[in-house]
């Protein structure tokens, strides 16, 4: 039987980065659709938002 904290590395394991990419990139465009962001400032808020998703997805 699989402990909790097992089956929650299990579950970050199979996050890639690839998912987290597209994640990110899914997020930020969105934010540009909608106007709150400028693709001025795409390099920025996408190296932040990529990093905050990472860290909650990889956090135990």
């Amino acid at each position: 039987m699989a402990t909790q904290e097992t089956r929650n590395q299990k579950d970050t394991d199979l996050i890639s980065n690839e998912t987290i990419f597209k994640v990110t990139k899914e997020i930020v465009v969105k934010f540009i659709e909608v106007g709150k962001l400028s693709p001025s400032g795409f390099d920025e808020t996408f190296t932040r938002v990529y990093q905050t998703i990472e860290r909650t997805v990889r956090s135990k």
